[in-house]
């Protein structure tokens, strides 16, 4: 990772009429860092990525990737980037190989869908057609899709929603790989232990603002120093550390 910022967000604001549901918030993402946007419901975080991403119209501010402007080249965006897409997105009756070498056609350039399958467990199912995968299936295969024109900024969108245990592990050290590889990622999550253990730096936002922005270490530092204690002591393991040794941590079949 460099504090190179890769992304670069200035006042950012977002008005639905009255409601103004992002208010001048300003973040640098940096090259090769895995970096969480969190917050609860209706914070304003959905609505910051999708203005990045170039998916929706801010009110007022800046924000630039690479140096350009979003609302100046959005089309050579569009080229570097990785966007999660959600199940509407996908055909439902054509194969998993299918919907690979159509999106690959799309970016005008040769895949190796077997590969990229592979990548997330779900060699096995190439054959197999999207509407007859399983919940946490679908949510693999379209982090699979996200890597097809080989992205310098990777957004994933809640990407462990729904899965078991072994496959969300499985799938933070697929966005590990990811990031060794070059690229940069930006995530968000509901799952604190996610953010902590995968992202370099987080951003907490809260009815429209940032409220902090700091490595996962120093924010837990900080409310450390506050005096904060846990009423229970942590221990060196978890329950789900237990279950993964227990069963494994191969992909399964849900």
């Amino acid at each position: 990772m460099t504090t190179n910022a890769i992304i670069s967000v200035k006042d950012l604001k977002k008005n639905y009429g009255e409601f103004q549901a992002v208010k001048g918030i300003s973040f640098d993402v940096y090259e090769g860092e895995i970096f969480g946007l969190l917050g609860p419901n209706g914070a304003g975080k959905t609505t910051t990525l999708e203005i990045i991403e170039t998916l929706r119209e801010k009110s007022s501010g800046t924000v630039h990737l690479a140096g350009m402007d979003i609302s100046k080249n959005g089309n050579a965006i569009k080229q570097m980037i990785g966007v999660q897409l959600q199940a509407a997105g996908y055909y439902p009756s054509l194969t998993l190989v299918e919907l690979i070498k159509l999106f690959s056609g799309l970016y005008d350039i040769e895949t190796d869908a077997m590969k990229m399958l592979r990548s997330v467990g779900l060699e096995d199912k190439a054959k197999a057609k999207y509407k007859e995968l399983s919940g946490g299936q679908k949510q693999r295969f379209s982090i699979a899709t996200t890597l097809i024109n080989k992205p310098t900024i990777i957004f994933l969108d809640e990407p462990t929603t729904g899965l078991d245990p072994q496959a969300r592990r499985n799938l933070w050290d697929l966005i590990r790989t990811i990031r060794d590889n070059g690229a940069t990622v930006v995530i968000t999550t509901h799952y604190m232990d996610e953010a902590e253990q995968l992202c370099d730096r987080v951003a907490v936002m809260e009815a429209g603002k940032i409220i902090a922005l700091d490595t996962p270490d120093a924010l837990i530092d900080n409310l450390i120093a506050t005096g904060f204690e846990r009423k229970k002591e942590v221990k060196k393991a978890n329950l789900e550390d237990v279950f993964l040794s227990l069963t494994g941590q191969e992909w399964r079949d849900e």
